[in-house]
């Protein structure tokens, strides 16, 4: 490996650290921007570049970034790098084997909506992190803030997702773990509780994640008629961040639904419910996921990840999980790619 591959890791590894930080958007494209520039330039245009100091001559080159590739070119570890690794992280006392035994990820976005990186990307940041496999989860038209797939869009995704997966095919045969993309949605569960996508489409993907966006805080008289509606829609297989709430920042108070009824129907019709890792999110509330447990909820343990970075964040899913005493048998993303796209079509099926 060359040192200009050492930069372009080195570049890759931050905007990943800094990702899983919650760190801001534009302090991550500086660096994966960066990386991409240097990665399609030949080695001896980025050596001859750091010789003659004109790195910050290049587009999108700044002075920490500049830094960086400097110090990887030099054969050492970049400073930045080092700083960020040795900030403390998290310690999850339990969910560790919960963790082990996820094989994918269910929910999960691109650039194709609000994510931040090409499916590509996602695909092999999942890979390096021992996923078997990853479901591509964009938004539905009705969400244009976050650039929701129409249905055209949609049909071309699927197209792009096919092409992904020979490039990670090709790869494997270099030696990489083979890790297969999926194909999904995150639906929108519109205020009549239908699912925000041609019902033609949806039974074609691999998996449907349905979510509520929109008047989240209608009262529970109306809430839980929407949500029961949503999932008795047979297309439906996740039933994704059921309260909506935010705890940080501004934050915003759960949605109000009747529970016993919503994890009931679940129950009754095969639906999952999602344990959602995001930090500003984990949703649903403790109280709430112990009352699903208690019920006989299934569950999928999910990043809802918005960029690379994110991914790594299942294990937040993973301890409040086990913390609600879920066993790895009603997790559906242990199972692997194949049981779970037979679990999402039998359900269509029946």
């Amino acid at each position: 490996m060359s040192e200009v591959r050492d930069a372009v890791d080195a570049l890759k590894r931050i905007g990943f650290l800094l990702e899983r930080s919650l760190a801001a958007g534009y302090k991550v494209q500086a660096f994966r921007k960066a990386a991409h520039l240097i990665e399609e330039m030949s080695d001896d245009k980025v050596r001859d570049a750091a010789r003659r100091n004109a790195l910050r001559k290049l587009p999108g080159i700044g002075e920490k970034t500049e830094r960086v590739i400097v110090e990887a070119l030099a054969g050492e570890t970049p400073e930045y790098l080092k700083k960020l690794e040795s900030e403390e992280q998290p310690v999850y006392e339990t969910g560790g084997e919960l963790r082990a035994a996820l094989k994918g990820d269910c929910h999960t976005h691109s650039t194709w909506s609000d994510g931040g990186s090409p499916i590509l990307e996602m695909a092999r940041t999942a890979r390096d992190l021992g996923h078997e496999y990853i479901v591509l989860t964009d938004h539905s038209p009705t969400l244009t803030v976050a650039n929701g797939l129409t249905a055209e869009r949609l049909l071309q995704q699927l197209d792009e997702v096919v092409g992904v997966n020979q490039s990670l095919a090709r790869e494997a045969d270099s030696g990489e773990p083979l890790l297969r993309v999926l194909t999904g949605i995150e639906v929108d569960i519109l205020e009549d509780g239908s699912l925000d996508q041609d019902d033609s489409l949806l039974d074609h993907l691999d998996l449907v994640v349905g979510s509520v966006h929109s008047k989240l805080r209608m009262s529970a008289r109306e809430m839980t008629p929407r949500m029961l509606e949503a999932i008795a829609n047979p297309r439906l297989d996740i039933l994704g961040h059921c309260t909506g709430r935010k705890v940080m920042g501004k934050g915003r108070p759960p949605s109000e639904f009747d529970a016993e009824k919503v994890f009931a129907a679940c129950i009754e019709r095969g639906v999952a419910v999602e344990i959602n890792s995001r930090p500003e999110r984990k949703d649903p509330p403790m109280a709430l996921l112990r009352q699903a447990a208690e019920a006989g909820c299934i569950f999928s343990i999910d990043s809802d990840a918005h960029a690379p970075g994110q991914l790594d964040w299942l294990p937040i899913g993973c301890e409040r999980a086990t913390n609600a005493g879920i066993s790895a048998d009603r997790v559906i993303n242990t199972r692997s790619s194949g049981e779970l796209v037979q679990w999402t079509t039998s359900r269509i099926l029946n």
